[in-house]
């Protein structure tokens, strides 16, 4: 739901938290999914905050932090 209001008026840029952290895995790969469509085919910028290792692994670039500081970037 909160998906889909943030996608409600066609934004450039999509900031989500934790956007697969209570989901099955099934909806996880959907949602993965629909953020991979809109960056590809919408020309939308996705920028995930995750703890979670397979959905960071989907991502174009990762950065990671520890502790307020970046420990690497590709």
């Amino acid at each position: 739901m909160a998906l889909a209001r943030a996608l409600a008026n066609g934004p450039k840029i999509l900031l989500a938290d934790e956007p697969t952290g209570s989901l099955d895995s099934q909806s996880k790969a959907r949602v993965l999914a629909l953020m991979e469509r809109l960056r590809s085919d919408e020309q939308v910028t996705v920028v995930v905050v995750t703890h979670d290792e397979a959905t960071a692994e989907a991502a174009d670039r990762v950065i990671r932090l520890f502790d307020g500081r970046v420990l690497d970037h590709a």
